[in-house]
Order: C-alpha cells, then structure tokens, then sequence
C-alpha cells in the first residue's frame, strides 16, 4: 500500500511535465509508433507468461510504466542527437533544443522512478529493474562535465562571454561634467545591450539551473564591472581619495566638491541605472547588481563626503556640507531602490551616518554663526573707515542662505535636525540671520566707537550704513529685514554725511576763515590727513565732495579777494579739483566681494575661532 501511494504522488508530479513536452513527443510519434507496438507485445507476451503465477496482476501494473520509460528514453536520444549536431553559430536554435534535451531527460528520470516503484519488489523483473534504474541515471551522466550537457554548458558559457564583451562599452562622459554644469547639452545616448543580445543572454541563463546560473553571474559581474570601471576613467576621480593633511581649508577643494555633486549625479543616473536595468533583464533579480555596485567605486564618493564633514569647521564650510547634502537627497530614492537590499547594506550604513554627519554638522555652523560675528568684535576697524570685510562677508553670505539654491536645503536639514532632538522651532533661518545682522550692527557700532577722529568715525558710519542700505535693498536679505530697517541706514547715511562736515571741515572754517595764509596751512592740514581716508561708493563719494565744495569754496573766493597774489597757494579750481579727488578706494568697488575676500575672512569667522585668536 505505501508503494502504491508513492506511485501515485510521484505520477502526479510527472503528469505535469508531460504535457510540457507532449508537443515535442508528437513530433517524434511516429518513430515511437512502431516501438510502442512492439512494448506492447512485448508485455502481453510477459503478462501471458506470468499468467499462473500470483504476480500476474502486479506485472500487468508495471508493464505501461516500464513502456513509458522506454518511449521517453527513445525521444532524449533524438534529442541528445540534435544538442550534438548544433553549434551555438545558431545560438536560438541550440538553446531550444537543450531546453527540450533537459526537459526530456527529467522527465525520463521521473518516469523511471515511478516504474522502479512498480517492479522493484518482483524477483521475476529483475533485469528490468536495472535497466530502468540506468535509464533513470541518464540525466546525472549528461550532466557531468564530459557529458553532453557538461559539454553544452562549457560552450554556452564561452557564448555568453563573448556576447558581453562584443556588446559591452563605457558610458560616454558628457562634456558638462567638466564645466560648471549650467549649460543645456543634450543627453548622450545610453550603451544599452541591443534587445536580441539580452534575450541571448537571458535565454542562456535560462537553460540551467539556479545552481548552474551562478557560473553565469559571475562572468557578468566580472565583465560588466570592468565596463563599469571604463566608465568612471573618463571622470578623473583622483580627488576622491584626497586626504585632511592635503587641504587647510575647505575653501581650498570647493572645487572638487562642486565637481563631486556632478560626478556622482552621473555615475548614479547613468552607469548605475543601466547596471540595474540589465541585471534585471538578464537574471530577473539584482544579487548580481549588489556585486558591481559594491565594486563600482560608489564608496568612494561617501568616503569624499566624509572628508568633506571632517574639514575644519568654518562659515564657508556649510554650504559645501549643504552641497553634499542636497545631492544626496536628490538621489535618494535611487539609492534606496540600488541599495537598499541585504547585500549592499555596509553601502546603507555609510550613506546614514553621512547624512547624519551633514545634518549636524550644517546644524552647528549655523546655529554658531551670530556668535562668530560677536566673537570679531575685538578686532579693530579699518584705519582708513572703509568698509569691514566682515561686513562685505558677512552680508553675502547672509544672501546665499536665504538663496533659492541653500534656504529650501538649509530649512530641510534644520527640520531634521530638530526632528531628530524633539526641537519644534519655526522659522529657524530667518530668526537666526536677523540675529547674524543684528550682530554685525553691534559689531559696526563698537568699531566706530573705537576712532579717535570723530570725522574718521563719520566716514566709517557712511561707508558702512551706504552699503548696508544699497547692497541690501532689493535681495532676499533686504526683504527678511525690512523697510523700517533699510530707511534706518538711509537716514544714517546723510546724518554722519552731516556730521563729518561739521567735525572736519566745519571746524576748519570756523578758527580760519579771515585769513587765507592760516585758511591754506589748515586746508592742507586736513586734507593731508583725509588722503588716506576712503568712501566706497562713487555716488556718496560725489557727493560729499559737493558738500564740502560747497561750504569753503565761497569762504576761499572771498579771502583770496581780499588777499594779495603772494599769499594765494591755491586756485579756487584747485581746492575743488582736490576735494572732489579726496576719499578715492584703493581698488575698484562696487563688486560682489563674497569670492574675493573669502581667503581673508574665512579663517577669521570660523566657529574654531576664539577670542584670543580674535
């Protein structure tokens, strides 16, 4: 009875695969027509012969099966004969008849099974037990590497070799990753395999177990990576192993970061995307494309990034972390459908803990930033009332926070930041640059207080409420801080305007207006002194050189009316072409000073700056 269940579960598991190849078995009918016949015969003459003994019945049972095995084995010898004949010069041809020879042969190891089942414990069919027990090894034998199979499978290895490497060729490089990527160029073409390769390849693949497939898996992996290396050659990615002993500032590699951001797009939305979608054709599932990604050099660019966040901390190092930071997560679903299976989970864990990295770091920059403007209070103003350099700096840089390129990026990172301490802080950015400004202000009026010529300190007034007033208006910075405070540095403007008159040259009129040779000594006295002095804007430099022309040009033309030719030094020409020439920069203004000056004052307004440093 247990043989009989057996039976029956193993038929039934066999019943299936023989419709599989029912087609193939009606092609070759009529040859198994004739065998048939003669099994058949064959078994009522055996069925006869045993007619008289108590076997009779179980022989009757077991003949079928035993004609069974025998029809099947009839049709894998047509078929080993056409595997043999065949070369993979007609690859489509041969890969169907191996798929039929394979089909066939578990299909004669099944049905000698179940007839093994029927006659095993017949003494009488002994010798045709052995014989179904050789027909049902069959498979095991063209298996093995100097049998058929093992043959087909050395020469359908070589195939799939050779289809990778004729069809496989590195991305091309577009030419705007090697300038500032703003230019529009049309995307180049992708190197996709030709459909008839990847149908090739998939149909190889598909003739052999999982087991054997794994062979295949690692021809690919190994040749595509090679492609993929090719690929990232013509990206010059040197840089990517640059150490923290090789720069001082990360200032010094803003380039390479910029270049990064670039490189990484491309690498990402290019080379890998086309791994995974071959992978995916090829194999129908991605353990090969963990294989190349894990090889592909992605790691590399984390490592850079890490670099990036280990720098020294400075103002101008948050928006290269910022940088970093939105390049990531304008990948990040790419990374998460490439990585985000088991094998590339070291690939994961870096990618965390360098968006953790990014975040708090950007974090602490920023939030240290109206602090490092304080920390400068220390340091003394221009000695020529010229606007600071910390100002100029700290001005534009306020700007590029609130720049369509960094605020969404910046808020982004201050929400996760406070998502990740439980800090429900709104608005952070804007409330922290209005401290930043509201520092520099302090800063400003503490610098003032600091000149002992009170006409100096009206000059550093003008200059610096000038600029803030007019390279503020209009921007982002200017509307965060409003129209009641831009008016302010307006109307500071003409009040020091005035008050620098009457300290300066209001003074001057006042102890030497009756006589021109006192009137010239003084004149010359003061000018001398303001030749070193500077007002940065051409339009307030012309004029309070109108306003001081204005008050002792006619106290000059009335002395040098009352006074004898030998005592005129000057023309009244003269005294106004040397007012109007006074207070000149000592290089052009009215530029943006962020990039020329960021040298100067990066070191200075950094968070690692203390005050004795100061």
């Amino acid at each position: 009875m247990e043989d009989l269940i057996n039976s029956r579960d193993l038929l039934s598991s066999t019943l299936h695969q023989s419709r599989q190849i029912d087609f193939k078995l009606h092609k070759t009918s009529a040859n198994l027509s004739s065998i048939h016949q003669s099994l058949e015969t064959t078994a009522r003459d055996m069925a006869s012969h045993c007619a008289t003994f108590a076997i009779r019945d179980h022989v009757h049972r077991a003949l079928p099966t035993v004609s069974a095995a025998l029809n099947v084995y009839q049709l894998v010898n047509e078929l080993r004969t056409k595997v043999s004949a065949h070369s993979s010069s007609d690859l489509t041809s041969y890969l169907s008849h191996i798929k039929q020879f394979r089909q066939a042969l578990t299909l004669l190891t099944n049905t000698c099974k179940l007839a093994i089942l029927w006659v095993q414990d017949t003494t009488a069919l002994d010798n045709v037990l052995h014989l179904l027990e050789q027909l049902r090894d069959t498979e095991k034998r063209c298996l093995h590497d100097q049998g058929i199979l093992g043959v087909a499978f050395s020469v359908l290895q070589d195939e799939f070799h050779d289809l990778l490497i004729q069809n496989s060729s590195p991305v091309p490089v577009p030419s705007s990753l090697f300038s500032s990527g703003d230019e529009d160029t049309d995307p180049l073409p992708q190197p996709v395999l030709p459909i008839r390769v990847v149908d090739n390849l998939k149909a190889i693949v598909g003739c052999f177990p999982a087991c054997d497939s794994r062979r295949f898996m690692s021809i690919y992996v190994e040749v595509r990576i090679t492609t993929v290396k090719m690929s990232l050659q013509g990206l010059d990615l040197d840089y990517l192993d640059i150490s923290l002993s090789e720069f001082d500032s990360v200032q010094d590699i803003e380039g390479y970061v910029d270049e990064w951001g670039r490189h990484l797009e491309f690498v990402v939305k290019n080379v890998l995307e086309l791994e995974y979608t071959l992978c995916h054709q090829v194999f129908g599932q991605l353990d090969c494309f963990s294989r190349i990604a894990l090889r592909s050099g992605i790691q590399g660019f984390i490592k850079f990034g890490n670099t990036i966040t280990k720098a020294k901390k400075e103002a101008i190092k948050l928006f290269k972390l910022l940088d970093v930071f939105a390049v990531l997560h304008n990948l990040r679903q790419d990374f998460n459908r490439f990585f985000g299976a088991k094998p590339c989970s070291e690939i994961q864990t870096q990618t965390r803990d360098l968006i953790k990295k990014l975040v708090n770091g950007a974090s602490e920059i920023f939030h240290e930033l109206s602090a490092q403007v304080q920390l400068q209070r220390l340091m003394d103003p221009p000695p020529d009332g010229s606007v600071p350099r910390l100002v100029s700096f700290v001005t534009e840089y306020s700007e590029e926070l609130l720049d369509d390129d960094y605020r969404p990026v910046l808020d982004q990172v201050l929400e996760i930041h406070c998502s990740w301490y439980n800090n429900e802080k709104r608005h952070v950015v804007s409330v922290e640059v209005q401290n930043i400004m509201k520092s520099l202000e302090l800063n400003i009026e503490t610098w003032a207080n600091r000149y002992e010529d009170g006409a100096l300190r009206c000059i550093f007034m003008m200059n610096t409420s000038c600029y803030l007033s007019k390279h503020v208006k209009g921007t982002r910075l200017g509307d965060l801080m409003g129209e009641s405070w831009l008016k302010r540095h307006e109307d500071r403007v003409e009040y020091y305007a005035q008050l620098y008159l009457r300290e300066s040259w209001g003074k001057m009129l006042l102890t030497n207006s009756e006589r021109i040779k006192g009137f010239t000594e003084a004149f010359d006295q003061e000018y001398g002194k303001q030749s070193g002095w500077v007002l940065c804007d051409n339009s307030l430099r012309w004029k309070t050189g109108q306003l001081i022309v204005g008050v002792i040009i006619p106290v000059y033309k009335r002395l040098v009316e009352r006074s004898s030719n030998k005592y005129v030094k000057y023309s009244s020409e003269s005294i106004e072409n040397m007012v109007t020439s006074m207070l000149q920069p000592k290089y052009g203004s009215n530029i943006k000073l962020l990039d020329r000056i960021r040298s100067v004052v990066a070191g200075r307004f950094s968070p690692t700056t203390t005050i004795a440093a100061a």
